[in-house]
């Protein structure tokens, strides 16, 4: 919190209100004078800081903003009237009064006139005649007309019209006005004047009665608190601040004393009796000394985070404890001598400047549902191809091709110019040292090169003797060399042609133009130049453009010559190509953002040779930001990334904004006197071309100054933001040297180069804040001289209390606890929510403030790091949150990040009312926040990368920026902050919920070599020689073990109950997670070496091992490890029957998975469901292929079987796809539909054709899954003869469940018989037995006490599978649940109807918040693994479901 009583509050009661208003009044006019005015009413005089006291003068003009000590006339007005005739029928009546001493004035206007658009043009005359002042409180609609009157509309009455208007303003001397009906346009004036009105005078006062300002602010902050701490508009400020001075009035003249008064409000109930008046009454303390020793208790009592009603209490009370020294008999200047030492002074001063007035220090954050905050906004097609229609090449684009190949030299550079219809070709080569340009055109027409050399871009020198070709003829500082019929290289090509050769390499480039038939062809108005400079090397590693909009990027790369001139060229030539990119979709889009991102970090050429002036690259980016803008609004699902375009390529100029750069520059030199040296040099380059660049130098010239002119904090501010010597000197326009201004200069300057700043970020700058909120709340800024005035108008339809907001913001942006920022910050985006999905003129305006605060939160979120440091977990959680608030509202589809926002929501609740589970909790919501990041992280690298591979490889870029692409566009977000933050928390949550550095899932200990992979799944048919222990970085839950390994490490979390996991622990290898970074990057530093790994439940000890070490027995087992003894199966025929219900399943029928669930019919608890079940026995798929209706899908088949023997992989798809070609026969249908229907399951062809051939699908799918990779893969290392294994499929109705579970009643990763461990997802199982990234809900239980589940792990997996009430066709081979191999989930079961995908939300779920269901369900699952494990006499792997709170058991196996 702020160390600052005076920060967080108002504290000193004394400070003018009209300093108040200065500050919050200038806020929506110009946010840029914020900090110039919060110092306004202050005056230094001496070593004192001295708040002004602006007191009435009577008869003394007064500026009626300004509000002074009130007084109290005891003289009421005289009231005052007067008739006027208007065009001769028209009345006109005035009267005036006033009721009462302190009271308003009263002006009332009758006129004759009926008229619904009658206008009162009017204003208030003070003590200078003929001036209008504007006063603050006027009539209901009311407006401003050019800052010099008011007009009000009348009120319309039968044949007459009416108004009324209150002055408060005691110094208005009179009211002028003239009436206007505004639909006619007719003036109606006092014989040609205005009309005249006098107000009342206030006699000269025998007497007055002050009420003091402090009680004014004290009375209107009771009211402010009154109201709910309502975040006010200057003008509702002001309307409190009279309304709070008028009730004080009227108690004063009902006889109510100041001291009564100053006891009430400040809670004093004691009335002061007023007998002779005392020593602190005659005297007055100074108010800076009441602020001193305010500060100074403040600082005794151990700067305490006071309430604003506690810093009252202790203004009052300072006030009193100076008083009593006056009592003692102390004098001002001896109480001023005692308090005042040290810094004291300068620390209130210091705090009196960051004093808020009716403001809450942390804003009150609005209660939302954060559902109504989701986008499911998703591009389908991702990664589309798009196929390019074969480009036909030109005359010119077939000759350079040719001449290419021709040329023995490199090639420099090489341009296709259009010239009318035709083409132009310069090919620059280098050859034997020379420079070698050859130049060819389709025209027609005889043609002449006008040309030159240079050693500059912008020079012409005549070419020696010796470069010039035959027939040419020498100018003053040019030649001319006309085009000859033909090429001698390529003689078939109907073009005309020259050759030039320079052999003097201190020539940089050739400057031409072409003469045709009398006139002069240029390059869009300017010279033709070409560079001899070597062109950087074009890299042809990225392919064919895969996973880009090619066609798009390609057109870019051919356009990058012409983009290189100037922003402006850049800008619209992007302009040009926004409908292409749009109609490609989202990777077109990206391909846009590529380019300009290249632009933007200085990869590509700013300007070449091309001098535009600022308003044309202003002109060129609001076309540009106009058509982004335009696609913002139409295509939600793209909104993410056209907020970063926007972003990269700035707002551009409203109004004239871009050509003030130029004017602005010239005012800066002529008022400051630096018309030479480096400002000379920037002003050149100004108004040669501006570029963001100009925003670093302005920042670096500011820093100078204010650094006391220290030019290496100059050069640090540039070198920090990129800008090198060499790039200054690189412009058209070089810098070449250092500012260098006098000490009288440096007022002026900081003042003219922060007002030139504004104007520079308004065009240049996408994410600068205080422009960006300039450019919304609206300002306007004068011309000077030859300089044009800009005026931007507020956008209309803001939220109410959002200008607050935003003056909330700037007011803490540099504030070094950042909290009440973040939450500032935060809540003007939510605020901003619904205009941005709102089709407005001024869309892109509100998109670049909304960029503007969320690069805000980033930079504030890096900034409050330190204050993290020691901060306990729920600050780091709600930091937490509050970064992922903002990050879900800067993402097209963020419903994941929504659900882990409200997950971290609950942890903070658990954490506060001190559960035991928060840790727990708090740690799975970090895993799935981690998850949703990888998912971004991976989303940006499939859409981005690829373009920057691609482009980049076009446009020469730097080989690091290409690499380094998407993981810079991610850091600049607030993911990578997110990150850091998670980070932060991990360590804590695993040792205060006693989690350890791991988890493990196969407790094997072994010893292997250390190899190290990205992906276990890029390595699972991979043999290894020797035992290895691989870390892998990636394991998503559904690999196969590769053989030779002993052991696989991961950070990845697999279920511990998925198929990897199962089987690890099936063919003893050691499998673990590691959560600890540190201790993973030690792993991985060991590549190479023999480790040991010792693991327990909850831990992994590693050691290294020297190979000596070894005995025979260990050695012999090293060598043999991976080698398996062939497992044979018998073939199983067909039986002649196509389907049979559960109570004819036998072994030669069908597999495990189908006995055993009929097995458990019957036997176990009637609480236990049993799905009702028939099957599809062995035998059946290949007695339908060999069916005469499908000879052709057998032959194919027989095909691809031998190319798999041959060792062809390839086909194992295509065999599956085949197979979906099967016709089933009749009889299969007939008898299907037979026994399904007696065993009272549905039949879907009762529902219609449809239904039923989608069943048969599925089916096929189950049968075709006999070569899967993954299965066929794991056949083959055991030696399995995949030739004879059968597919059996088990047919059961699927329950659509609300949780699914596996249980192994034996701990896996412990071993201990005596507790059974089971794992819970919400919806269908497939997400726990299925590759699906997240842990599901784990638990242990005692089978000693059933009652008593303990969590292991709360879920982080972020989907949910749900399906409709369908059918399920299981895969039950006989290669399932053998002796030494499991093969378990190696096949497909497959629902007939696609299951819904659903992300979920567990701080809703009753699983989660409900512990008394959870407790009921949780054991529910440990006593029916318990019951079916005594049915059967071992360990049991089961599966089932929760519907309704009912349990299922779908399927058993034993427990491998």
């Amino acid at each position: 919190m702020s160390q600052s009583i005076f920060h967080q509050t108002v504290l000193c009661q004394t400070q003018t209100v009209a300093e108040h208003q200065s500050k919050v009044r200038s806020f929506p006019v110009s946010v840029n004078r914020v900090k110039k005015n919060l110092a306004l009413r202050t005056n230094f005089r001496g070593n004192r800081l001295c708040v002004r006291k602006c007191k009435l003068a009577m008869g003394k003009h007064r500026h009626v903003d300004a509000i002074p000590r009130a007084v109290l006339t005891t003289n009421p007005a005289s009231e005052l009237s007067g008739r006027f005739n208007l065009d001769g029928n028209i009345d006109l009546q005035v009267s005036v009064s006033s009721s009462q001493p302190g009271a308003a004035t009263q002006v009332d206007i009758k006129v004759s006139y009926s008229s619904g658009s009658l206008l009162l043009h009017w204003g208030v005359v003070c003590d200078q005649p003929g001036k209008w002042v504007l006063p603050s409180r006027r009539p209901e609609g009311t407006k401003v007309y050019k800052n010099k009157a008011l007009r009000t509309p009348f009120v319309k009455a039968d044949s007459e019209s009416f108004l009324k208007i209150e002055i408060y303003d005691p110094a208005a001397q009179s009211i002028e006005f003239l009436i206007l009906d505004e639909a006619k346009n007719k003036w109606f004036k006092n014989n040609g004047e205005n009309f005249h009105i006098k107000l009342p005078v206030k006699n000269k006062l025998s007497q007055e009665v002050s009420v003091p300002e402090d009680l004014v602010q004290i009375q209107a902050y009771l009211r402010w608190e009154r109201k709910g701490k309502q975040m006010y508009t200057p003008e509702q400020e002001k309307a409190e601040y009279e309304a709070a001075r008028q009730e004080l009035l009227e108690e004063v003249s009902r006889g109510t004393s100041v001291q009564d008064l100053r006891a009430r409000l400040t809670k004093n109930t004691k009335a002061v009796e007023v007998k002779e008046p005392s020593v602190s009454e005659t005297k007055t303390i100074p108010d800076e000394l009441v602020q001193i020793q305010a500060y100074i208790r403040w600082e005794k009592a151990g700067k305490p985070n006071y309430s604003q009603e506690q810093q009252l209490i202790e203004f009052e009370e300072a006030r009193k404890e100076l008083s009593a020294e006056l009592e003692k008999g102390a004098s001002l200047d001896e109480i001023r001598k005692k308090i005042i030492k040290g810094e004291v002074q300068t620390q209130v001063a210091k705090q009196l400047k960051t004093k808020k007035y009716f403001r809450a220090e942390r804003i009150q954050r609005k209660k939302r549902d954060l559902r109504q905050i989701i986008n499911r906004l998703v591009d389908e097609n991702i990664v589309e191809q798009f196929k390019d229609v074969p480009k036909v090449l030109t005359v010119i684009e077939q000759y350079a091709k040719a001449r290419e190949e021709y040329e023995s030299g490199p090639v420099l550079n090489k341009k296709i110019y259009k010239l009318d219809d035709n083409d132009l070709l310069v090919l620059v080569t280098k050859d034997a040292g020379k420079i070698k340009v050859h130049l060819a055109t389709d025209s027609k027409k005889p043609l002449t090169l006008h040309w030159a050399l240079s050693r500059t871009s912008e020079e012409w020198l005549l070419p020696p003797g010796n470069a010039l070709p035959p027939g040419s003829v020498a100018l003053t500082e040019a030649a001319e060399t006309p085009f000859k019929a033909g090429s001698l290289s390529h003689p078939s090509f109907e073009v005309q042609s020259l050759d030039i050769e320079v052999d003097d390499d201190t020539f940089k480039g050739i400057p031409f133009v072409i003469l045709s038939e009398g006139n002069w062809i240029k390059n869009n108005g300017s010279n033709f130049y070409i560079e001899f400079t070597e062109k950087k090397q074009i890299r042809k590693d990225f392919g064919d453009g895969k996973g880009t909009a090619k066609f798009l990027l390609d057109k870019i790369a051919e356009k990058e010559s012409e983009a290189q001139k100037s922003f402006m060229h850049r800008f619209n030539i992007a302009s040009d190509l926004i409908d292409e990119a749009r109609s490609a979709g989202r990777l077109g889009l990206a391909g846009i953002l590529v380019w300009m991102r290249f632009m933007a970090t200085r990869q590509l050429i700013w300007n070449k040779n091309y001098n535009v002036k600022p308003r044309e690259i202003s002109k060129a980016q609001d076309r540009l930001t106009d058509l982004l803008q335009d696609v913002y609004t139409s295509y939600p699902q793209y909104r993410e990334i056209v907020r970063m375009i926007l972003s990269t390529v700035g707002r551009g100029g409203e109004g004239d904004v871009g050509q003030r750069i130029r004017d602005e520059i010239l005012v800066i030199q002529r008022n400051n006197d630096c018309k030479g040296g480096m400002m000379e040099e920037w002003h050149q380059k100004l108004h040669n071309n501006t570029s963001p660049d100009d925003v670093v130098i302005c920042q670096a010239l500011i820093d100078y100054i204010n650094s006391d002119f220290d030019i290496g904090v100059y050069w640090k501010t540039l070198n920090d933001n990129g800008i090198t010597k060499e790039r200054l000197l690189s412009y058209d326009r070089a810098i070449h040297s250092e500012p260098n201004f006098r000490r009288d200069q440096k007022e002026g300057l900081l003042r003219d180069l922060g007002n030139y700043m504004r104007t520079l970020k308004a065009v240049h700058s996408g994410a600068d804040l205080e422009s960006a909120i300039a450019n919304c709340m609206g300002y306007k800024s004068e011309g000077q001289g030859f300089m044009v005035g800009v005026q931007i108008n507020p956008v209309p339809g803001l939220p109410a209390g959002f200008p607050g907001l935003l003056e909330f913001v700037m007011e803490h942006v540099e504030d070094k606890n950042v909290e009440p920022l973040l939450e500032g910050l935060l809540e003007a985006r939510e605020e901003l929510q619904p205009s941005l999905s709102k089709s407005q003129s001024r869309l892109k305006d509100l998109i670049f403030l909304d960029v503007a605060l969320d690069s805000t939160v980033r930079t504030a979120v890096e900034r409050g790091y330190e204050e993290l440091n020691n901060a306990a977990p729920e600050k780091i959680m709600y930091f937490i949150s509050l970064v992922l608030e903002n990050l879900a509202l800067s993402s097209d589809d963020n419903e994941d990040l929504i659900y882990c926002l409200k997950g971290w929501d609950l942890a903070l609740s658990m954490c506060k009312s001190n559960d035991t589970h928060w840790a727990l909790y708090a740690k799975s919501v970090l895993d799935r926040t981690r998850l949703a990041l990888t998912n971004k992280a991976q989303l940006y690298q499939e859409i981005l990368q690829p373009s920057a591979e691609y482009l980049g490889s076009l446009l020469g870029v730097d080989q690091w920026a290409v690499e380094i692409f998407t993981e810079e566009i991610i850091r600049a977000g607030s993911a990578a902050s997110l990150s850091t933050l998670l980070n932060r928390l991990d360590p804590v949550l695993r040792k205060t919920a006693n989690l350890g550095s791991w988890q493990v899932i196969s407790p094997v200990e072994t010893v292997g070599y250390v190899e190290v992979v990205n992906e276990l799944l890029a390595v699972q048919n991979k043999s290894y020689e020797r035992p290895t222990i691989l870390i892998a970085k990636s394991v998503k839950g559904e690999e196969e073990i590769p053989d030779g390994t002993v052991a696989v490490l991961t950070p990845d979390m697999p279920d511990v109950l998925s198929h990897v996991s199962v089987r690890a622990r099936n063919s003893k290898v050691c499998f673990a997670t590691c959560f600890d970074p540190n201790i993973l990057a030690n792993l991985q530093e060991n590549k190479g070496k023999l480790l040991r790994l010792k693991p327990t439940s909850a831990d992994v000890v590693y050691s290294q091992v020297k190979e000596g070490e070894f005995t025979d027995d260990q050695s012999t087992h090293l060598k043999d490890i991976g080698s398996v003894s062939p497992i044979s199966l018998a073939r199983k025929k067909f039986s002649g029957r196509y389907a049979i219900s559960s109570e004819e399943f036998t072994g030669e029928m069908v597999g495990a998975k189908s006995r055993n669930i009929a097995y458990l019919k019957g036997k176990v608890a009637s609480w236990i469901g049993i799905p009702t079940s028939v099957a599809i026995p062995f035998g059946v798929f290949e007695h339908v292929l060999s069916d005469k209706s499908n000879q052709a899908v057998a032959e194919r088949i027989n095909i691809l079987k031998k190319k798999l023997i041959e060792g062809d992989f390839s086909v194992l798809k295509e065999i599956r796809e085949t197979v979906l070609q099967l016709n089933a026969p009749p009889q299969l249908v007939e008898e299907l539909k037979t026994k399904m229907k007696s065993s009272g399951m549905p039949w879907p062809g009762d529902e219609g054709e449809q239904r039923w051939e989608q069943a048969w699908k599925a089916i096929k799918k189950v049968w075709g899954s006999k070569w899967n990779e993954r299965a066929y893969f794991s056949t083959r290392k055991v030696k399995l003869d995949h030739e004879y294994l059968s597919m059996a499929v088990l047919v059961q109705e699927v329950v659509n469940a609300d949780y699914a579970f596996v249980i192994h009643t034996i701990n896996p990763s412990s071993g201990d018989s005596s507790e059974i461990y089971a794992e819970v997802v919400k919806g269908l199982g497939e997400t726990l037995v299925g590759a699906y990234p997240g842990r599901a809900l784990s638990f242990v239980c005692k089978k000693s006490d059933l009652n008593s589940p303990q969590i292991m792990g709360y879920p982080s997996k972020p989907v949910g599978l749900f399906i409709r009430r369908s059918i399920i066709f299981r895969s039950d081979s006989n290669g399932e649940d053998l002796e030494g191999y499991a093969g378990a989930g190696l096949y497909d079961s497959v629902p007939m109807d696609e299951e819904e995908t659903v992300v979920l939300d567990y701080s809703s779920d009753q699983l989660i918040l409900d512990g008394k269901f959870r407790q009921s369900i949780l054991s529910s699952i440990a006593r029916a693994g318990n019951e079916i494990e005594g049915l059967y006499g071992s360990p049991q792997d089961i599966e089932g479901v929760i519907k309704d709170g009912k349990l299922y058991v779908v399927q058993t196996r034993p427990q491998m």
